[in-house]
């Protein structure tokens, strides 16, 4: 009988857990490269190859981001991607805004808070800007050029 009435206190209290307001943690201290750790590197990869632990498991190939630029003619495109990470450009392979692991977390620090909102999109130019320090020239695709 003791048992029984252990199962829905304990039910509960992780009900009441995943109810509560999420508070979304200030990520102002974070470097670009601590934000990319944080968020993108279970994907992406460490040196953002597309080798993350995380990219065996998924449907889509995870792209190289070292070649953000040469894919997009040769220059950086700041606006694109920063527009990637905030979610105003669809990627199918992000899924629904709160995905993937950094959606909702800047998802929701930006709400009504306009300080929140400036911290969001201060850690996302970080991000950005780490992110283009990652580029590579493109391949060769001749011999001796």
């Amino acid at each position: 009988m003791r048992h029984r009435n252990r199962f829905p206190a304990a039910v509960f209290v992780a009900l009441a857990v995943l109810a509560a307001p999420a508070v979304a943690a200030d990520y102002s201290g974070y470097s670009g490269a601590d934000l990319y750790r944080r968020f993108c590197s279970s994907c992406h990869g460490i040196a953002g190859q597309g080798d993350g632990p995380v990219s065996r498991s998924l449907a889509a190939a995870m792209p190289d981001l070292r070649r953000l630029a040469g894919r997009h003619g040769g220059h950086f495109p700041d606006n694109w991607t920063y527009r990637v990470i905030d979610g105003r450009e669809s990627m199918l392979s992000h899924g629904p805004r709160d995905m993937p692991v950094w959606g909702v977390e800047l998802w929701r620090e930006q709400g009504a808070d306009v300080t929140a909102g400036e911290k969001t999109r201060d850690a996302i130019g970080r991000l950005v800007d780490y992110l283009r320090t990652l580029q590579v020239a493109p391949a060769l695709t001749e011999p001796g050029h």
